[in-house]
């Protein structure tokens, strides 16, 4: 129990930078006491008392604002992080080292009891402020949701999920985050401008269009250096594009590098 308690600790200490020291984490964080709140809770609950587990349940919510139904099952080392307004459902599982900010909502659309109605979150997984992920899917190893998504399908390992509905961007090397031969950095909030599928899109287009032009210029300059009487210099309009123009760079720093 103690061996648990330090490593609940602990991941606290590696992954909030305002956390100074043990003592602080112990006193002053909500989401260490929920967990905490949560275990007896849920050990009433798997041993026929129901009632029991609802209330120590109850007593945490009011304590911390961190709504934990004693059916859910947590992993080791998982952080909610301010976490004030989480909702986990009693199906929901959120596996080792998983990182929940505040406003999350793990869901159910289902109403029917004994039904698997929430989901199952992998290992390393981020759920940024203000995500609702809702039904009965798995969000695989080291994904991450981004901050206000509405996540109603399955994630793959190592994917973002952004916008609402999510939209899910692939892992860049399509594996789990966990997987990697080296472990990615944590990252806050759990998603970067490059996690962003607009600006992504947008980056394309940006360099489609100015490849685009670049081959456009070198047409006509080729037409113009294979006329080789003065006549045939008509073929080619006094207007013809023989240069480049399309300030790509300047168009990437308005969408974000």
């Amino acid at each position: 129990m103690f061996s648990r308690l330090r490593s609940d600790i602990q991941c606290i200490l590696d992954r909030d930078p305002a956390a100074r020291s043990t003592w602080e984490v112990i006193t002053c964080y909500p989401g260490l006491h929920a967990v905490v709140l949560h275990r007896p809770a849920h050990w009433c609950w798997t041993h026929g008392l129901k009632w029991l587990g609802r209330f120590i349940s109850h007593v945490a919510r009011f304590l911390t604002g961190i709504e934990i139904h004693p059916g859910a099952k947590l992993g080791q080392r998982v952080f909610f992080d301010h976490a004030m307004g989480v909702v986990v459902g009693e199906t929901a599982e959120i596996g080792d080292g998983c990182t929940i900010y505040q406003g999350v909502t793990l869901g159910g659309t289902s109403l029917y009891k004994g039904a698997k109605r929430h989901p199952t979150l992998g290992k390393d997984v981020v759920v940024s402020a203000g995500a609702k992920v809702l039904g009965g899917f798995v969000v695989g190893d080291g994904a991450k949701i981004g901050s206000n998504a509405v996540v109603i399908k399955p994630v793959p390992p190592g994917a973002t999920a952004v916008g609402i509905p999510a939209r899910i961007i692939p892992s860049k090397d399509g594996a789990s985050a966990d997987a990697t031969p080296e472990r990615a950095k944590f990252s806050a909030y759990g998603v970067t401008l490059e996690d962003d599928p607009v600006s992504q899109a947008l980056k394309g287009l940006i360099t489609s269009a100015s490849s685009q032009e670049h081959q456009i210029a070198l047409l006509w300059q080729a037409i113009e250096k294979l006329s080789s009487r003065p006549a045939a210099g008509d073929c080619v309009p006094q207007d013809a594009q023989r240069s480049e123009c399309f300030e790509a760079a300047k168009l990437n720093d308005l969408v974000g590098k």
